[in-house]
Parts: C-alpha cells; sequence; structure tokens
C-alpha cells in the first residue's frame, strides 16, 4: 500500500448494487471477506478497501458528503459517486455494524478536517506568497531610501558644479567622484535585493518546514492513538481467546458428531438403496411370476376343457362297450343254444349209426 496504513479492519460479506436495475444486489464475495479502513499519509486520505485474493472488490475513498446507512441490523450501504455505485456489507452480528458504522462516522469528520486543514494550507501558501512579494516591495525601500539620502546629499554638490557649464575643467572632478558613488551604492542596493530574496525564500521555507513538522506531529499523534486502540483490542482479543477456544471446541465437537451423523445417514440411505433394488427385483419376480400364473391358469382351462371332452368320450365308449357286452352274450347264449342242438343232433346222429 506505499503510504497507506490499516486503521481498522472487519470481516463481512460484499455486495454491489446492480448497474442496470439500480435495486438488487450482486454479491462480488463468495464468502466473508475482510474489510479495512486504510490511512493514506501523503494524500492525506482515508479509504476502505477489501481484497478478495488479488482482486480489489472495495477500493472507496471516504468523502465528507458520504452517509453509511444501516438498512438493518447486519447490513449496511453508502453510495461512493466517483466509483459510479452503492457498496454493501453483510456482517455476522448487530456489533460488527455498528463498530463499522462508528468508524465510517468518524473517519467522515477525520476527512472533513483533513479538507478544511488542506484549504487553510493552501491559503496559509498564498499568504507568505503575497507578503514576501509586499516585503520584496517593501524591503528595497530602505536601502533605497538610505542611498537616495546619500544621493540626495550627492547630488546637490553636483548640480551646483554642474550648473556652471561654462567652466568644465573645473566640473570634471566632482562629477566623476558623484557617478562612482552611484555605482557603488546601486551595487550595494543589488546585493541587499539579493539577501533579502534570499532571507524571504528562508522563511518561507522554514514556515513550510514548521507546517510540515506540525503535521508530521499530529501523523505521529494520530499513530500513537491509532496503536493504542490496537493493543486495547488486542488485549481484549486475548481475552476472548478462551471463549474462541471453546467455542471452537464446541464447534468441533459438533461438526464430529454432524459428521458421525451424516455418515450413519449415508450408511442408511445406502441401506435403502439396497432395500429399494432388492424391492425392485421382487417386483420384477413377482410380475414374472404372475404372468406365469396367468399363463398356467390359461393352459389349466385349456386341460380342463380337454378332460372333460376326455370324460366325456369315455362315457360315450363306456356305453358303447357295455351295448357291445350285451350284444356279445346276446350271442353266446345264441351260440351256446345252436351248440345244444348241434350236440344233440350228434348224438341223434350216433344212435342212428349205432342202432344201424
Amino acid at each position: 500500500m506505499g503510504a497507506e496504513q490499516p486503521i481498522y479492519s472487519t470481516r463481512a460479506h460484499v455486495f454491489q448494487i446492480d448497474p442496470n436495475t439500480k435495486k438488487n444486489w450482486v454479491p462480488t464475495s463468495k464468502h466473508a471477506v475482510t474489510v479495512s479502513y486504510f490511512y493514506d499519509s501523503t494524500r492525506n486520505v482515508y479509504r476502505i478497501i477489501s481484497l478478495d485474493g488479488s482482486k480489489a472488490i472495495i477500493n472507496s475513498t471516504i468523502t465528507p458528503n458520504m452517509t453509511f446507512t444501516k438498512t438493518s441490523q447486519k447490513f449496511g450501504q453508502w453510495a461512493d459517486s466517483r466509483a459510479n455505485t452503492v457498496y454493501g456489507l453483510g456482517f455476522s452480528s448487530e456489533n460488527h455494524l455498528v463498530k463499522f458504522a462508528e468508524k465510517f462516522a468518524e473517519f467522515k469528520e477525520a476527512a472533513r478536517l483533513a479538507k478544511e486543514k488542506s484549504q487553510e494550507k493552501m491559503e496559509l501558501t498564498s499568504t507568505p506568497s503575497q507578503e514576501s512579494a509586499t516585503g520584496d516591495m517593501q524591503s528595497p525601500l530602505t536601502p533605497e531610501s538610505i542611498n537616495g539620502t546619500d544621493d540626495e546629499r550627492t547630488t546637490p554638490d553636483a548640480t551646483p558644479n554642474s550648473e556652471p557649464r561654462a567652466e568644465p575643467s573645473q566640473n570634471a572632478l566632482p562629477f566623476s567622484h558623484s557617478s562612482a558613488i552611484n555605482k557603488h551604492w546601486e551595487a550595494e542596493l543589488a546585493a541587499l535585493k539579493g539577501n533579502n530574496a534570499k532571507l524571504t525564500a528562508a522563511l518561507l521555507e522554514s514556515t513550510a518546514n514548521v507546517k510540515q513538522w506540525k503535521q508530521q506531529l499530529a501523523a505521529y499523534q494520530e499513530e500513537a492513538e491509532r496503536l493504542h486502540k490496537r493493543v486495547t483490542e488486542l488485549e481484549c482479543l486475548s481475552g476472548q481467546a478462551n471463549v474462541i477456544k471453546s467455542h471452537k471446541t464446541e464447534l468441533n465437537q459438533t461438526i464430529e458428531e454432524l459428521e458421525s451423523t451424516l455418515k450413519a445417514k449415508e450408511e442408511e440411505l445406502e441401506r435403502l438403496k439396497e432395500e429399494v433394488d432388492n424391492a425392485n427385483q421382487l417386483q420384477a419376480q413377482r410380475d414374472a411370476l404372475t404372468e406365469k400364473l396367468q399363463e398356467t391358469e390359461t393352459r389349466n382351462k385349456d386341460l380342463e376343457s380337454q378332460l372333460a371332452e376326455l370324460e366325456q368320450r369315455l362315457e360315450s365308449s363306456q356305453l358303447e362297450q357295455e351295448a357291445f357286452r350285451r350284444n356279445l352274450k346276446t350271442l353266446l347264449e345264441i351260440l351256446d343254444g345252436k351248440i345244444f342242438e348241434l350236440t344233440e343232433l350228434r348224438d341223434n346222429l350216433a344212435k342212428l349209426i349205432e342202432g344201424s
């Protein structure tokens, strides 16, 4: 940063107003980043700077006409006419927002005072120059008045001597002596003017050095006050270190519990996935068995119809067989009668043969 020094830092989510709609906020940082107030001792200005990696997402110079507005408990904004945008900051707590707003008001007032000081400095710088010009005009008057007195003392001596031009041989020596004295006083006057200019420049330089030393002293006092505040903040932070450490331990335990719960949920999810896969397989098997059962029922109906047909045919064949048996029995009875008749006929024939 060169001559810039950080004064106050905090962490917040950074937003900028949408340049198209001028209504919606556009996040310029994916997570909370460091937002710092900087003081440029060279230019005597205060700036708000925030970096996301190597990219500057905020570079705003604080001016006396800026206003930081708290729009909610954890969000604030301000307009930067130079950057032609509106910056918004989202803080993790209301205390951070209040602290940032207090610093904004403080450095805004400091910027106003610095602007007034710079204007006074310009006025003071312009005033000595006028005084020096006046001094340059007035200071040569003293030697000129002195020389003028001498010249006047010399001139009356030369004037009466120069009036009787009829006797140049008597007036030649006094005139040459007066001319030498004039040249001497002119040289002295030039030397006095040079010395006066040098003294005026030295006076201006001394005045500027005194003002610069005063500014450096004020800057050193502000730096000492800032370091004192920083020491106080560090002491407060060191006092809160144990609390933060305990919070960190609790957060680590909570994270471990959440990780174990997440792992259990993942295992349960895997088990449910397996059960769903098994259920899908069982459903497919059930559908296949249902289809086979339908086919079997269809075949069973066909077999039942065939069985009924066979039973009918069997019954008809039994009836036919019974009729055939009755007919055969009748034939056997007839045959037995015929055989009996033939036997009687044989016996009669045999008796006839034996009788003859």
